[in-house]
């Protein structure tokens, strides 16, 4: 499929729909007798229901339908339907529908007609361009609307972490990247056209954003957390929901719960084995899926495929109805990742046969079963344990009424079609959206280094620059399976040869593959070129000699690092260091940037390369960015959302940790036994400017145990000679509690821009919720004492120092 041409955007507003309007579908079929002019006859009995009624009570709209429903339709509405090319092998209804299990209606079709990337099956003429999706998607809704009993409309889905999951959508960032720009609002305007383009496209369900928490930097999916920090991840997964639900978008938040914890790195068939405390659970990772329901308003939640303490997540009924619903008050609906239901037998044998999976995860909580396979293998056994009396016809309720809870507040039983369907056109993949993938391939940049001042490079005083290194021409590492496919990705070669133009001659070597041909292997001990590799060497090393500049981009792609992809180690893989060493013995000035999706362990890097740019996976855009920050057209800003260890055997290494856990053995980073230090901080990254904080204040320094909020004030100013980003950093230590806590926890940041000279003033909020703590009895409250404010650039770096004393 060829990449498509972009169109000019128009300014994003939130999408509105009447109650009918004159549609668009692809079949020219005569429309059902069922529409009128402020309501629709789902159930074409020729008279206007209460749950037809817009204007009547929800719960009573809920349970005026819920009471006309047989099992039949009750059960369709708990599975998803896979979309064209996975499951459905239909791209619009047929007559062969009628005879389906789908007849009586579906939950929600998952990524239907989207042009899924690396995915040939799911290659249609619907998704492109985007008019013709929103119109094919009106085909399929007017089945389930005209065509069922009660006409009850479908929840379109849609994978959107890094954009929407669909045909030359905008792209933005891996996770990980924009957990680099420690921007929240830029967060908002990202999750702003990924539902603003999921709605005009007819999606009305995105599942995002990704809630992980990357502890363990060998963990395959590092790539798709935005860190590693609870309070940050939180922050901006916030940001995100509140973005895409504003967008009349059902935003699904995953994975819950505790998936993110491999067992030495390592994932299988469960993917991941937490061996984590109830307190660090609750305190860490769960902390981030609390904040987005209760302060979000989360419609949409995807139970993982783990167990917790021996009960797999997706058969808990204390994850999925006693934490989630019951105390933290989720009122959307539950969906299982893809065979997190059949993994209770499968991965777990927990179960003897798949009925039993269909019983567990029910009773438990689930909502929506998804899995790669026909939805009537979920639905039939499901109402078999009905007619047997072992599922109750009262739990089959309460779990459809919260996916028709959540159908009726998308307004689907109001307007259930696109009803602009050329609005489309103009919205997907706009100039506005673009130039927000811009400032966010920017922004996600990070300086690493910059000990001889050799970054921004003076491009007048340069002939010949050679690009190399296996990254230089890749562009796979920004087309992600879940994110926009058929985009035009500009690599690194493309974005300094582009910004360079005629000034200079900019020359490319391949300089070395990703990995060489023992690899994994060679992850466990050092392994020479073999000819191959070595050829790609000696023809980087030949081209160096002759240039003024090497930028050699090494890393991942899509091989190395992503679903399924955990690592032994955290070196760059295969002879990319021999690469670097190789061009570093020329004498000429390096540049390296790092194109990856973990942190990686570069110490023979950061001791003798002065210049170390990390720029993750940064989206279509990145090249240009990275071209601009080289030579000084766009000043780096980011801070790293996790850690950098130096070596794998100082992991677990991660932020926050508890006091006196990490004690040092003597001054500096070598102790008597081992390394002390990260390679780089949660937090850190460097500027080409300098900045000078001052004037803390805090107000009030002491207040009651029952306070409402407390204000932290400083100044922060940019004493350097560019303009540039900074990212101030609230921590707060608890100087003394009653049981053991963090050495300090992150509780506040604001990303600024400062003109050379010029001078701010930020203030951050302290609520009781940034002070509590779990105590003894797993009760959060929060206690009196002294806590130390810190303000800083990063989690080692104190520039301002306070006290807040709550009595």
């Amino acid at each position: 499929m060829k990449l498509k041409q972009l169109i000019p955007v128009l300014a994003i507003t939130t999408v509105s729909f009447s109650m009918v309007s004159a549609q668009e579908f692809i079949s020219k079929k005569k429309k059902a007798k069922i529409y009128h002019d402020t309501w629709i006859d789902f159930n074409k009995n020729k008279k206007k229901d209460i749950y037809e009624d817009a204007s009547q009570p929800l719960n009573d709209r809920i349970d005026d339908l819920i009471h006309q429903m047989s099992l039949d339709e009750k059960t369709c509405q708990m599975a998803t339907l896979y979309g064209f090319g996975r499951v459905l092998q239909d791209e619009l209804p047929n007559a062969d529908w009628k005879n389906r299990v789908y007849k009586d209606g579906i939950g929600n079709i998952d990524e239907h007609l989207n042009g899924l990337a690396y995915h040939k099956s799911a290659e249609t003429e619907y998704s492109w361009p985007p008019s013709s999706h929103a119109k094919a998607i009106n085909e399929v809704q007017r089945f389930f609307v005209e065509d069922t009993r009660l006409g009850i409309p479908v929840d379109f889905t849609n994978e959107g972490i890094r954009g929407l999951c669909h045909d030359g959508a905008t792209s933005f960032p891996a996770q990980i990247g924009i957990g680099s720009t420690w921007d929240k609002d830029l967060v908002s305007e990202i999750g702003a056209i990924t539902g603003k383009e999921a709605r005009v496209l007819g999606y009305t369900n995105v599942y995002s954003p990704i809630l992980d928490l990357a502890r363990d930097p060998r963990w395959g999916r590092t790539v798709e957390c935005y860190g590693e920090d609870p309070y940050l991840v939180s922050q901006l997964g916030l940001n995100m929901v509140k973005s895409l639900q504003a967008q009349n978008i059902v935003s699904t938040a995953k994975h819950f719960a505790v998936y993110s914890a491999p067992k030495g790195g390592r994932d299988g068939d469960a993917r991941t084995d937490p061996h984590v405390t109830e307190r660090e659970m609750h305190e860490i990772y769960l902390e981030p899926f609390r904040t987005v329901v209760q302060e979000g308003g989360l419609k949409g939640i995807m139970s993982s495929y783990n167990d917790y303490n021996g009960i797999p997540v997706t058969g808990s009924h204390y994850f999925l109805t006693e934490l989630l619903r019951d105390q933290w008050g989720f009122n959307g609906y539950v969906v299982s990742d893809s065979w997190a239901v059949g993994g209770l037998k499968g991965r777990h044998h927990i179960a003897e046969d798949f009925k039993e999976t269909v019983y567990l995860s029910v009773m438990a909580g689930l909502n929506v079963r998804t899995n790669f396979s026909p939805a009537e293998d979920f639905i039939l056994p499901l109402r078999e344990l009905v007619e047997e009396g072992r599922i109750p016809v009262e739990i089959i309720d309460e779990r459809v009424k919260d996916v028709l809870r959540v159908k009726f507040e998308l307004g689907l039983f109001d307007s259930p079609y696109v009803n602009d369907v050329k609005e489309a056109d103009a919205i997907v993949h706009g100039s506005e959206s673009e130039s927000i993938a811009l400032k966010a391939s920017r922004e996600s940049l990070v300086l690493l280094k910059n000990s001889e001042s050799l970054l921004p490079v003076k491009l007048n005083t340069l002939k010949n620059i050679l690009v190399t290194g296996p990254n230089a021409k890749a562009i796979n590492h920004s087309i992600s399976r879940y994110g926009p496919s058929n985009i035009k990705v500009q690599s690194v070669y493309d974005g300094i040869k582009t910004f360079v133009g005629d000034k200079a001659n900019v020359n490319f070597t391949q300089g070395c593959d990703f990995y060489d041909a023992n690899w994994p292997k060679s992850e466990l001990y050092s392994v020479a070129p073999d000819d191959i590799q070595q050829n790609y060497i000696d023809e980087a090393v030949k081209a160096a000699e002759k240039s003024d500049l090497i930028v050699v981009a090494v890393g991942d792609n899509e091989d190395t690092v992503g679903e399924s992809k955990s690592r032994t180690s955290l070196d760059l893989p295969g002879n990319q260091l021999d690469l670097i060493k190789a061009l570093y013995a020329t004498g000429k000035p390096i540049v390296v940037v790092l194109i990856n999706g973990r942190p990686m362990s570069i110490n023979w890097v950061d001791d003798h390369i002065p210049s170390i740019i990390e720029a993750w996976f940064p989206g279509e855009y990145g090249g240009q960015a990275i071209a601009e920050a080289i030579f000084g057209a766009y000043n780096p800003g980011g801070k790293l959302p996790i850690t950098f260890p130096r070596t794998v055997g100082q992991i677990p290494f991660n932020f926050p940790y508890k006091r006196s856990s990490q004690k040092g053995q003597g001054k500096g980073d070598i102790g008597q036994t081992r390394i002390n230090t990260a390679l780089y901080p949660f937090g850190y990254g460097l500027s080409y400017t300098t900045f000078e904080y001052s004037d803390l204040k805090v107000t009030p320094e002491t207040d009651s145990k029952d306070f409402k909020s407390v204000s932290v004030s400083f100044k922060i100013k940019n004493t350097g000679d560019y303009e540039g980003d900074e990212v101030p950093q609230l921590y707060i230590q608890d100087e003394f509690a009653s049981v053991v806590t963090y050495t300090k926890v992150l509780r506040g940041f604001e990303r600024v821009t400062l003109k050379p000279g010029e001078e701010k003033e930020i203030t951050m909020t302290l609520k009781p919720k940034d002070l509590s703590l779990l105590n003894s009895d797993m009760e959060r409250v929060v206690e009196p004492g002294v806590f130390k404010i810190i303000i800083g650039s990063s989690s080692e770096d104190e520039q301002l120092t306070g006290q807040l004393i709550i009595k």
